[in-house]
């Protein structure tokens, strides 16, 4: 019996409009929707990304540094908006990211990699005792 192998977007029925929730989650994007995606800033591009990812109502979400190139406030406010999806939406992000103090701070659980092998792994809070800033020092 063949099942049916599409994922995200492809998997669902296109909205006949943009949901509420994501204007919600990403204010900016409600201002800016009649621009094209190229005229927006990277950090709007950032949100919208996240935005579009969300139409298709995953239940996983992968993003791979989303905090590459984005000014730090905005960097928190992908992180509220992450950690909304984890608490309120019941999402599981997996995020694969450089940048220490985001990740210390919006996560349950992390993995270090080397080289294509896990190094490090363990709840959220051990990082700091763990010395996983260390791990990952470029």
């Amino acid at each position: 019996m063949e099942e049916n192998l599409l994922v995200g977007a492809a998997s669902r029925k296109a909205p006949s409009k943009i949901p509420d929730k994501i204007y919600d989650l990403f204010p900016v994007l409600k201002d800016m929707k009649n621009r094209r995606g190229g005229d927006l800033s990277g950090e709007q591009q950032q949100q919208l990304a996240i935005g579009r990812a969300l139409m298709s109502e995953p239940q996983l979400l992968i993003l791979d540094e989303p905090t590459e190139g984005i000014q730090p406030s905005i960097i928190r406010d992908i992180g509220r908006t992450l950690r909304q999806l984890v608490d309120e939406l019941g999402i599981t992000v997996l995020l694969v990211e450089q940048y220490y103090d985001f990740v210390r701070t919006e996560h349950d659980q992390y993995w270090v990699m080397s080289r294509g092998e896990i190094v490090a792994g363990s709840e959220g809070i051990d990082m700091d005792a763990h010395g996983v800033r260390e791990l990952i020092a470029v």
